[in-house]
């Protein structure tokens, strides 16, 4: 049989048998694969270092006749280390990977693989604020579905207003003018970047970042839930 070679990041492992395991992986050409990875839990194998979860690594694998494939081999890029020595960094991390997954059920493109590998880059940095890395991932989801907000104008098609205050209409996909509104032009501002696509790294320079993040959490939730992402 015909064996393909790929980068892989693990989305789950479910133990079979005595010593095999199945492994969910994520990569950016093959969408998800489920591969058995047999004897992987015998202390001397020779897949189990390279299917680590918060890594990258190359997978060699063989196509099944069903779904499921079998891995020939696996060779770790990168682990993202400094994440499983922090147990909130950790949790966060297996949030992350377990929304994604939901999130690709169909075959994911490229870009997914790639936010998860942003992801890991971003919570093994201590200095980046997890809120932070949790709103960045959420957007990004929002954005690759196609459901991000009215960044330009409001509700009612006027620019928005550097010295105006704002609501968000979900109904609308967009701020409504409020005296007394609980957004700015900064929280905007901040928005757009994220939309836009800047890195977690780039967004934590920004003065005031984490309280901005605070303030724009309950707004990306609702738009999750009303996306159902």
């Amino acid at each position: 049989m015909r064996q393909l070679v790929t980068t892989g990041i693990v989305l789950g492992r479910t133990d079979y048998g005595e010593a095999d395991r199945i492994l969910t992986l994520l990569t950016p050409d093959h969408g998800k694969l489920r591969l058995m990875a047999k004897g992987v839990r015998r202390i001397k194998s020779k897949l189990a270092g390279g299917i680590e979860l918060f890594s990258v690594s190359d997978v060699t694998f063989i196509k099944g006749k069903s779904d499921m494939g079998t891995l020939a081999s696996s060779r770790l890029i990168k682990h993202y280390g400094t994440i499983v020595q922090d147990i909130n960094r950790t949790m966060v991390g297996y949030d992350l990977i377990k929304t994604l997954n939901k999130a690709t059920e169909d075959n994911p493109e490229a870009e997914y693989f790639h936010l998860l590998e942003q992801a890991f880059e971003a919570l093994d940095d201590a200095a980046v604020d997890l809120q932070l890395v949790q709103l960045w991932f959420a957007i990004q989801l929002l954005r690759f579905a196609g459901h991000s907000p009215n960044l330009k104008t409001d509700t009612a098609g006027n620019k928005l207003d550097i010295r105006g205050s704002y609501d968000f209409s979900f109904d609308d996909m967009a701020f409504t003018a409020r005296p007394d509104g609980h957004f700015t032009a900064n929280h905007i501002k901040f928005l757009r970047l994220i939309f836009s696509g800047n890195q977690p790294k780039v967004l934590q320079k920004l003065v005031g970042s984490e309280q901005l993040s605070l303030d724009c959490k309950a707004l990306v939730q609702g738009l999750t839930q009303s996306v159902r992402i």
